[in-house]
């Protein structure tokens, strides 16, 4: 017969809570530092969308075509230079990629 009293579960309960949050703090820090914060996607720069940055030259190009300081045939011609030596291309039915 077990003759001790069960008083509850004891000052360890606490640990449990404890861990928890380690692991919680741990999981978000890793995943900052691998750039999940605001969309980024896995390395530095990427975006989910496959999108450039805003800090990129095409993205810049962008803004000053929709700003009106270059004309469309100054937007055409950079941007093919800018797609040549960043890689991006078109798909064979003519869609950038």
């Amino acid at each position: 017969m077990n003759t001790l009293a069960h008083a509850g579960p004891g000052p360890w309960i606490l640990f449990f809570p404890l861990v928890w949050a380690a692991v919680v703090i741990a999981v978000v820090t890793v995943a900052r530092r691998a750039g999940w914060r605001r969309g980024r996607g896995f390395g530095p720069g990427a975006r989910r969308d496959g999108g450039p940055d805003e800090n990129s030259p095409i993205a810049l190009l962008g803004h000053r075509f929709a700003a009106g300081e270059i004309d469309e045939d100054e937007y055409w011609r950079r941007l093919s230079v800018l797609e040549e030596q960043f890689g991006r291309s078109a798909d064979p039915k003519g869609r950038r990629t």
